[in-house]
C-alpha cells in the first residue's frame, strides 16, 4: 500500500484513494478480499478507524461488499465504475488545468496535440 502519509489530506482518504488505484490497476481484482482493518492498521501503524472510514467510503460508493465474518471483497464491476469516474474527473478537472497552463505558456494546440499524441503512442 503506502510507507507513509501526506499532511495534505486526511490519512483515510489517502488510504481510500491508494485502494482505489489498486482495483484500478488490477492488483485487486474484483471478488478478492481487501486486506483486513486490522491488518491495515498494524502493518502501517494508523489507527484501526481510520481504515474502517476508507473501507465504508469504498462500501458507500458500492465498490466493495462487506461479508459478515470473513471480510470486505471487491465487487463485481468496481474495475470499471472507478475507471469511467477517473476519465470524468480528469475531463473535468485535470484537463482543463492543463490546458490553462499550456495558454500560460503560449503552447499552441497543434504543439500540444503532437506531444499528447506522441506521449500515447511512447505508452502503450
Amino acid at each position: 500500500m503506502q510507507d507513509s502519509w501526506k499532511d495534505d489530506q486526511p490519512i483515510y482518504r489517502q488510504l481510500h484513494d491508494k485502494i482505489l488505484g489498486l482495483i484500478l490497476s488490477g492488483a485487486l481484482k474484483e471478488g478478492e478480499a481487501l486486506p483486513s482493518v486490522r491488518q491495515v492498521a498494524s502493518d502501517y501503524q494508523i489507527n484501526h478507524l481510520t481504515v474502517g472510514k476508507a473501507y465504508q467510503e469504498l462500501v458507500d460508493a458500492g465498490l466493495v461488499e462487506k461479508r459478515r465474518g470473513l471480510g470486505m471483497f471487491v465487487l463485481a464491476g468496481s474495475q470499471q465504475k472507478i475507471a469511467t469516474s477517473e476519465r470524468e474527473k480528469f475531463i473535468s478537472q485535470e484537463l482543463p488545468n492543463l490546458i490553462a497552463k499550456a495558454r500560460q505558456l503560449g503552447i499552441r494546440e497543434a504543439e500540444l496535440t503532437k506531444a499528447i499524441r506522441q506521449m500515447m503512442k511512447e505508452n502503450t
